[in-house]
């Protein structure tokens, strides 16, 4: 301990992360940089600020920056690109962050000379390998510390008693037993724990706020259009948006919609299973887009290689090797794939879905000469599949002979 002279701590200016200051500044002996990422999250970052000054941290050591189109541009979507589902569900609204937020903590610590940083995940979560595998990756011999995995405050009784005995103001809503536990991002919001810790019962609809109940949502459809060039989206109904702006505007309307609404049952990488409640409204407006562009842009291999390769590369992301090479290149094959994705999707807004109801774009290989039901005028010969069955089917046919004896 008496090596660690400074430490940078991602801080949400929230009671646990207040703690932590604190348990760091005693146990340790140590400066603390603070360090807030506005990520979207819909939350005044200020009070962060000041909560970080009445625990004695100067003002050139407490960092509070917009990270918003960065998480969007270099993190989202390209995540987006490769249409990333973890298990077939989760669009990896939190697991995303985590590369960010530790990549701007290993920086702050390169220029504030410091020795570690330290982060509020539990001993059970995802998110302490999230942070740490990222860390590590950039800054090889950097020193986490992670205070869950260290103190002896094992329950919020005692994370309550020990902020009152320091001196840390504790809100009033964190007295009881909180219901369930949020993260949020411009991404989602996912909630977990206590009232979610059943998998057989039903969420209850006060854990919902980022989406109405859809049954709710307006009766009449909306139409929208999102333009894409190269695999991006860049516009929303013809007007042209900034990655983080277009995922805003796109939040919105999945809001208004009651869109994006999962409830999951996943395997986190720790080993156990765990139940959770995500709000990915914009993202999943996005989503269906993306596969809508995708399907008159992509070849056939193409689009089909992707979709075999997009399980292994959700679980990277998932586990936390957003910065490991194999993620590296499956990117890179994944960019590749993408140069000629450009054109406009129009979806359909209603009751809870996102639906595509249409898609064109210059670089399409939709043929309506080749597909029509009525005289193709010579572009395709119907002759020429009898040939095409028969070769496909000769090793059948030889299968069936030899079992029949």
């Amino acid at each position: 301990m008496s090596d660690i002279k400074k430490v940078v701590l991602a801080y949400s200016g929230g009671l646990d992360t207040s703690v932590i200051l604190k348990w760091l500044q005693v146990t340790y002996g140590c400066e603390v940089v603070t360090f807030t990422a506005d990520l979207g999250q819909g939350e005044e970052l200020e009070p962060a600020r000041a909560k970080a000054r009445l625990m004695g941290v100067p003002d050139e050591h407490i960092y509070i920056d917009d990270l918003r189109e960065e998480f969007v541009r270099d993190f989202v979507f390209p995540m987006m690109r490769a249409n990333a589902r973890y298990e077939g569900d989760y669009l990896l609204g939190t697991s995303i962050a985590r590369p960010l937020i530790s990549k701007r903590l290993v920086e702050i610590a390169r220029e504030t000379g410091a020795d570690a940083i330290a982060h509020g995940a539990t001993g059970k979560g995802n998110d302490q390998v999230r942070f740490e595998l990222s860390a590590y990756a950039l800054e090889p011999g950097i020193k986490v510390i992670a205070p869950w995995r260290e103190w002896d405050l094992t329950s919020r009784t005692a994370l309550i008693a020990w902020a009152e005995q320091h001196q840390i103001p504790v809100p009033k809503d964190k007295r009881g037993e909180s219901p369930f536990s949020t993260d949020a991002n411009l991404l989602h919001t996912s909630s977990e724990g206590k009232v979610l810790e059943n998998p057989w019962d039903e969420v209850p609809d006060y854990v919902f706020s980022r989406t109405v109940n859809p049954e709710d949502a307006p009766d009449l459809p909306e139409y929208i259009t999102i333009d894409f060039e190269c695999g991006d989206g860049t516009a929303l109904n013809g007007t042209a948006m900034s990655p983080a702006t277009l995922l805003t505007a796109l939040n919105e309307l999945g809001r208004k919609h009651g869109i994006g609404r999962l409830d999951l049952v996943e395997n986190r990488f720790v080993g156990m299973k765990s139940r959770g409640m995500y709000e990915t409204p914009g993202g999943t407006i996005y989503a269906a887009a993306h596969r809508g562009i995708e399907s008159i842009t992509l070849d056939r291999g193409a689009a089909h290689l992707k979709d075999e390769l997009m399980p292994r590369y959700a679980e990277m992301i998932y586990n936390g090797f957003w910065f490991a090479p194999e993620r590296e290149m499956l990117q890179a094959a994944i960019d590749h794939s993408q140069a000629r994705v450009s054109g406009t999707v129009r979806l359909k807004l209603y009751k809870g879905l996102a639906s595509v109801v249409g898609r064109k774009s210059p670089n399409s290989l939709y043929s309506e000469r080749h597909v029509t039901f009525e005289d193709d005028a010579g572009a395709y010969d119907q002759k020429d599949a009898a040939g095409f069955i028969k070769l496909n089917a000769l090793r059948l046919r030889l299968l069936a002979q030899r079992d029949r004896g």
